[in-house]
């Protein structure tokens, strides 16, 4: 059941230290199976409002993401993929890639922030969780903020 449900794992990331702790995390359930993880990041387009950074300096972002995560699951044997996803709804973006990366999960780990943020920005999580019907795999980085 494991290899099956982490056959083709996508994992959304946000920056490079969630990068760092979510390879961390996820390399017990994957090391020593086939399974291939594809690290997304999703470049939040503004709806027709502008962007807060260029799409170069994001991609740059992404990169370093990509090399955080990359590093994390060096030496595990662990097949990573990369790739930046465009899209003015995160979990949507996230949700849609997998459906087209024909993914047997996604996996990721909860940002912090306050319960206000959460509730003014829209919460990602909640919308992962929620919104799909692939299987979702939320994993604990071991620190609960509870703002």
């Amino acid at each position: 059941m494991t290899e099956s449900f982490f056959r083709q794992v996508v994992v959304p990331v946000a920056n490079p230290d969630d990068a760092e702790a979510t390879a961390a995390t996820l390399v017990p359930y994957v090391e020593g199976t086939d399974s291939t993880v594809i690290a997304v990041h999703v470049i939040e387009k503004a709806g027709g409002a502008p962007d807060k950074a260029s799409v170069e300096q994001r991609e740059q972002w992404a990169q370093d993401m990509f090399a955080a995560i990359s590093d994390g699951l060096s030496d595990t044997g662990i097949a990573l993929e990369t790739k930046i996803l465009y899209g003015t709804d995160i979990a949507s973006t996230v949700i849609d890639a997998a459906h087209e990366l024909d993914a047997s999960a996604i996996a990721f780990t909860p940002r912090g922030g306050s319960r206000w943020r959460k509730l003014l920005t829209g919460d990602v999580t909640h919308n992962l969780v929620n919104k799909t019907d692939v299987p979702i795999l939320v994993l604990s980085d071991g620190e609960v903020n509870e703002q």
